[in-house]
């Protein structure tokens, strides 16, 4: 399953978030993936619609750990 996985600072004072766009399952996976996203990071987040958001800049950590879950990108 391909998703896309983007840095973004609009709209948050400068803040960097790292976005995980376009998942494709139901929104509990999507909370489950959410979850453990944050605890091997060690950061906090939220889910909304069908795009996660992680608080900081990730996006190299982010790759592995989803390709471990069969995320494509």
């Amino acid at each position: 399953m391909k998703v896309t996985i983007t840095l973004d600072r609009s709209g948050r004072r400068g803040k960097e978030v790292t976005l995980i766009k376009n998942i494709q399952h139901n929104p509990q996976h999507i909370e489950k993936i959410a979850k453990k996203l944050k605890g091997q990071l060690g950061t906090g987040g939220t889910v909304k619609g069908k795009t996660i958001e992680i608080q900081g800049n990730h996006v190299e950590r982010v790759k592995p750990l989803l390709e471990k879950e069969g995320f494509t990108f």
